[in-house]
């Protein structure tokens, strides 16, 4: 805990993986919500089939799960929210032609049943 986990439509060509990464975890960790840096996991995912709307338009998308143990009050996931959001909106490419769509989501994971161990 948490898990983030961003998904992109993989016609988002020149997609920085190892630049996002380390600036997603870097500025999650900042937040004062996140006890030990060492607990976030985070992974980029590359979609190839996906399909935006119905329209014939060249679209793209990139979208942001983090996933939390229950508690946080709503002020403190939305700012991770933008924390998020301001490492997409900085570093997502942005091809000539297609319109890129940027969302991020915040999941409360159910702290009495989850279980973690460090082995």
């Amino acid at each position: 805990m948490p898990h983030l986990t961003v998904e992109y439509s993989s016609n988002l060509t020149g997609f920085p993986k190892a630049e996002v990464l380390q600036a997603l975890n870097q500025a999650v960790a900042a937040s004062p919500e996140i006890q030990n840096e060492s607990d976030l996991k985070t992974r980029l995912v590359a979609l190839d089939d996906v399909e935006i709307g119905t329209a014939p338009a060249s679209r793209a998308f990139v979208h942001a799960q983090l996933r939390l143990l229950s508690g946080r009050t709503p002020e403190a996931k939305k700012d991770l929210g933008e924390r998020i959001a301001g490492v997409l909106r900085r570093l997502t490419p942005r091809p000539a032609g297609l319109m890129v769509q940027l969302s991020v989501e915040m999941v409360d994971m159910d702290r009495a049943s989850y279980v973690k161990e460090r082995l």
